[in-house]
């Protein structure tokens, strides 16, 4: 028995859950993105190698590790996280099209 499974829970919390689990995975869209801008800016403006590195390497350890905490409480919080982390790249592109635009 999974002490931590979040089907084990009354109506109204698991939805709080999963509702959470779909803002998280907005709000890490969003951060993932944006690092993933600065990335591309730190290694195709000539900055430093070392931070375009350590950058990818966090942004990369982030995803894996929220997305694996979200797999421990079933396939339901992994796909709502994983639709939020694209809802969170969906907001980053508009902004950046509208800055560019």
């Amino acid at each position: 028995m999974n002490l931590g499974s979040i089907a084990m829970l009354p109506a109204l919390p698991m939805l709080l859950a999963l509702a959470a689990h779909l803002l998280v995975g907005m709000l890490l869209g969003v951060v993932y993105f944006r690092a993933l801008w600065w990335n591309v800016h730190l290694m195709g403006h000539g900055g430093r190698k070392a931070a375009a590195i350590g950058l990818m390497v966090g942004r990369l350890t982030l995803m894996i590790g929220l997305l694996g905490l979200a797999s421990r409480n079933g396939a339901l919080p992994l796909l709502l996280m994983a639709l939020g982390v694209l809802l969170g790249r969906a907001l980053v592109v508009r902004r950046f099209r509208r800055a560019t635009a």
